[in-house]
């Protein structure tokens, strides 16, 4: 009698902990998805309705962090950070007689920019993804003013398509141009 007691006692624990351990592992999961929408914001949707699986979403945009993370990104120096602003606004001027070359000239403008500051920028996709987590909320802007620079090679864009891209660029532009001090509180803030 006494050792069948002992062995529901056992039993009964047992089970208790395997219960907690699994709730335990359901809220961290939950956390888990809570802080990455939170930081990603649209981009964790545009990756699930791509990928579709919230385990292969979650595991790409970790993935994201720690490339980030892992890179040398610096600010601008002042003298790069005017070079730059004078750049985008002689683009800028240029619109109205040449639209699509100049949307252009701004997607290689937003590249040299983050090629100065210290992302990888060989690969569009790639560039976007780490653009994604400094900066997910334009991310897709810049998305847009790509797609919108590559598409006018194959199609007709219209000027407000273009004039378009071009707003959504210089949001992109201006936040990696602006993010100066900034950038050492970033990585110190992501490593904790």
């Amino acid at each position: 009698m006494d050792m069948t007691n002992t062995t529901t006692i056992v039993l009964v624990a047992v089970v208790f902990l395997v219960i907690g351990g699994l709730l335990a592992m359901a809220a961290m999961r939950i956390q888990r998805t809570r802080r990455l929408k939170e930081r990603f914001g649209p981009e964790y949707d545009r990756t699930m309705e791509r990928l579709g699986d919230k385990r292969q979403v979650e595991e790409e945009l970790e993935g994201r962090v720690a490339h980030v993370q892992n890179l040398d990104i610096r600010a601008l120096t002042d003298e790069e950070t005017n070079r730059f602003a004078m750049e985008w606004q002689a683009t800028q001027t240029e619109f109205v007689d040449q639209p699509l070359a100049t949307v252009r000239k701004a997607d290689r403008l937003i590249q040299e920019v983050m090629r100065t500051r210290g992302y990888p920028v060989d690969d569009f996709e790639q560039r976007a993804a780490d653009i994604s987590v400094d900066y997910p909320d334009v991310v897709i802007n810049y998305r847009e003013l790509h797609e919108i620079a590559s598409r006018g090679e194959r199609e007709k864009i219209s000027t407000e398509e273009m004039r378009q891209a071009m707003v959504n660029g210089r949001e992109l532009f201006e936040r990696l141009v602006q993010a100066q001090a900034n950038t050492e509180d970033i990585k110190v803030k992501e490593r904790v």
